[in-house]
């Protein structure tokens, strides 16, 4: 296909993006009031918890089966490559830039976490509406890119919630210890109301699981109670075995999130890749045919809400970054630098070697997904995180703001290569 008709496909999706994030940040403007703070939190409580699990739920199940996912075991090593060449990129910036020390958590985050999620869902069915059909058949190409990009975003999620997730904690409590702070309970539990940063805190984490907690204290109970009978000598050896598990449950309970991990998108997309992966389930949810086929149908309806309701809240919230904070503009330029020129060139020299060794079996529209998620532009979720610890929340809206601007001409670019590569 002609590298112009390439360009012009890939710049549709992206321009459908764009009209849908500009309708947002304008219904979120005073002046309308449509997408004010608590109807923006309404509906990113309805798209958290109901429609992107039904859209990840509904496109697993009808899409993956056992074979297809075996066939797709490169993805997660894709992902976690994305990660370790971000982290490590994100590090050199902050050397480089001298970055204050609670933006660390942040531009970390910002330069190893994509947006896996909201944006290949967004994309790839947007590119496999287009006229040219770089993919093949409409409808298999929409039904197997809402699946590979459901995936991506069940993946994401899991490494952002136990990487990022923990890099903003541990970046946020070195700061707080620096300065000396106040360390009481009122503090651990608020939240900032503004987009100044909060530095004054050192959160284990609002979202930690009470019940974890509760399990490792009860478990630890049960081991001081084995400890205290008097069975000889050779019982201590065990004693201080029981000991040091006692102490490595408390300290994982309070440190994973579990709650945050298991996500209702994760369980969503696991529940979906159940239903996929088993014949005899898929057979009874799936398809015209199936007996139970009006239960999927209700969940893809569900699902089908998710993609617009979520480009809307993208551009309300980057209505935040407008109003400014004191974040460095080299550390801006460093991540946009990081997300939109280095990561991809990593990504495909990474990807034509697993072709190369026969890693990745021959799917063009599974290694342009594979290629996208060195491309994208940083998770949203980042906001979310940095609002939990108070860590460089203004900061955040301003690199959201940046980066999605730029993520305009940089997504079309790249998507026109990455196509012209893999067809």
């Amino acid at each position: 296909m002609e590298f112009w008709k390439l360009f012009v496909t890939a710049l549709m999706p992206v321009l459908k993006v764009l009209f849908l994030t500009a309708v947002g940040t304008i219904l979120a403007l005073d002046r309308f009031g449509i997408l004010k703070k608590d109807a923006r939190m309404h509906l990113n409580t309805m798209v958290f918890f109901v429609f992107i699990p039904a859209l990840a739920l509904s496109n697993l199940a009808e899409a993956i089966t056992f074979k297809s996912l075996v066939m797709l075991w490169f993805m997660p090593l894709n992902i976690l490559l994305t990660f370790i060449i971000g982290s490590a990129l994100g590090w050199l910036l902050i050397k480089i830039t001298r970055a204050p020390r609670h933006l660390h958590g942040l531009v970390l985050g910002c330069c190893s976490a994509g947006n896996l999620g909201n944006m290949p869902l967004i994309i790839v069915p947007a590119v496999c509406k287009e006229r040219s059909r770089p993919f093949g058949d409409k409808d298999a190409c929409n039904r197997n890119g809402l699946a590979y990009a459901s995936l991506s975003m069940a993946l994401g999620n899991i490494f952002i919630w136990t990487y990022v997730y923990n890099l903003v904690r541990i970046s946020s409590c070195k700061n707080s210890k620096a300065n000396d702070v106040d360390d009481s309970p009122m503090n651990l539990v608020s939240l900032p109301e503004t987009g100044q940063e909060n530095t004054s805190t050192c959160p284990v984490g609002p979202l930690v699981s009470a019940e974890n907690v509760s399990q490792a204290n009860d478990f630890a109970s049960g081991l001081e109670i084995e400890i205290a009978r008097p069975d000889g000598v050779a019982k201590s050896l065990q004693v201080t075995k029981q000991a040091k598990v006692r102490k490595l449950l408390k300290k994982s309970a309070e440190k994973i999130n579990l709650k945050a991990l298991l996500t209702p998108a994760t369980i969503g997309s696991i529940i979906g890749l159940i239903i996929g992966a088993i014949p005899q389930l898929q057979k009874i949810l799936v398809g015209e045919n199936a007996p139970l086929h009006v239960i999927e149908d209700s969940i893809s309806m569900l699902g089908d809400a998710a993609i617009p309701a979520m480009t809307l809240l993208v551009g309300a919230n980057l209505l935040n970054g407008l109003k400014g904070s004191s974040m460095q503009f080299p550390i801006i330029i460093g991540i946009i630098i990081v997300r939109y020129l280095a990561l991809p060139a990593f990504g495909v020299g990474i990807l034509k070697g697993a072709i190369h060794i026969g890693l990745i079996h021959h799917d063009p529209l599974y290694k342009f997904l594979l290629l996208l998620q060195y491309a994208l532009p940083p998770a949203v979720s980042i906001s979310t995180i940095t609002q939990l610890f108070g860590a460089g929340v203004g900061e955040c809206s301003v690199v959201m703001l940046a980066t999605y601007v730029c993520a305009s001409a940089s997504l079309t670019l790249w998507s026109t290569f990455f196509m012209w590569l893999v067809l």
